[in-house]
């Protein structure tokens, strides 16, 4: 009898794990977004690395997980003639553009996302 009570137990206790943990995945999960659903990533619709001349690298305070890092590429991607990647990791994005780099613009939609931009370094092409 006692060895059928421990079963339902741990039955009930993994039942309530896996409705957990789907609802995390469902959900976002995380440091930011626990209750929200899921961001969906802004896909660039011009992925021809060439027509991207101009780079400019973030350094960025506040990503912490890989939410973090949608949320930021997100921003930037909402911007014209832009294609970001966001590596929570190291703190940083890469930001492709066609135009000459705006510093200013980026800090805003990185500010508007809920992140510090800490610097910014731009390169022109060759």
């Amino acid at each position: 009898m006692s060895t059928v009570i421990i079963v339902v137990i741990l039955a009930a206790v993994c039942v309530y794990s896996a409705r957990s943990y789907l609802r995390k995945l469902s959900r976002g999960g995380g440091c930011c977004g626990e209750h929200e659903a899921a961001e969906k990533k802004v896909r660039v619709t011009d992925r021809d690395k060439s027509h991207y001349p101009y780079t400019a690298a973030l350094r960025i305070d506040g990503m912490t997980c890989g939410n973090c890092a949608r949320r930021v590429e997100n921003a930037l991607n909402r911007m014209e003639g832009t294609w970001a990647n966001a590596d929570f990791a190291q703190g940083k994005a890469v930001v492709r553009t066609k135009q000459p780099a705006d510093a200013a613009a980026m800090r805003k939609a990185v500010g508007d996302a809920g992140y510090t931009v800490l610097s910014v370094e731009t390169t022109a092409p060759d």
